[in-house]
């Protein structure tokens, strides 16, 4: 059975950044989305297939205002022979007083327990779901809201942790993965809560559209004029 489209894609990004390495310990954040559930079942092939020497598992961190990690999707993560631990934390109780609930609040404190878990339980690897879209539009938010050349790496090794992140769609459209997981019937959640203020990344989102017309190929350009910078033609 020929290895679909999409994980030849992963296997790039992990190559050209050397995301995995003999006897890593990796874990992978597990929202229920499409991001991760393809994530997961990429290095539980990968693992299968034994390509590599390493461990993994999944974590699910939930809150008091998201949904629930779909039945349904535990029941794929078991078939695919992958542990799944999950912990609950209270992001509305570690809100400071006076301040406003906001997705980068809830984002922050799960990135948090997240980094604590893989610590405690000695992984050194931590995968992310951040795909091709959401580098670009990143770029584009920090260039025209802060005034800085900046993005999410493929590969960040923390100074004062010993854990290195990882991103695997690092090269993968969101039109491919949505494509995937369409194919192979994944059940997956999004947030839903009341919370939610995306207005930033909605209007990066639309600029990085009419930028590249959807073309998968002006979004690689894009990204690698990142690797690529002339800087005798810069200020």
């Amino acid at each position: 059975m020929p290895q679909p489209k999409l994980f030849r894609v992963i296997d790039k990004a992990i190559f050209e950044y050397n995301m995995i390495e003999y006897g890593d310990s990796i874990l992978i954040g597990a929202s229920g989305g499409k991001d991760s559930t393809v994530l997961i079942e990429y290095f539980a092939q990968r693992k299968k297939q034994g390509r590599d020497n390493f461990d993994f598992a999944a974590l699910h961190i939930a809150t008091e205002i998201a949904p629930p990690f779909p039945l349904k999707l535990k029941k794929r993560l078991e078939e695919w022979q992958v542990p799944l631990f999950e912990i609950q934390v209270d992001v509305l109780g570690r809100l400071k007083p006076n301040k406003k609930m906001n997705c980068w609040w809830c984002s922050t404190q799960r990135r948090t327990e997240l980094n604590n878990f893989a610590i405690e339980k000695g992984f050194n690897r931590i995968v992310l779901g951040h795909h091709l879209d959401d580098i670009l539009e990143t770029l584009l938010m920090n260039a025209l809201s802060k005034g800085e050349l900046s993005t999410m790496p493929p590969r960040l090794q923390y100074k004062k942790y010993p854990v290195t992140i990882i991103r695997p769609l690092y090269f993968a459209p969101v039109e491919e993965i949505i494509l995937h997981a369409k194919t192979n019937e994944y059940i997956s959640s999004t947030c839903t809560c009341n919370y939610q203020d995306n207005s930033t990344r909605k209007e990066a989102r639309e600029r990085l559209k009419l930028l590249t017309n959807g073309s998968t190929e002006k979004k690689l350009k894009l990204l690698n004029s990142l690797r690529n910078i002339k800087y005798e033609y810069l200020p």
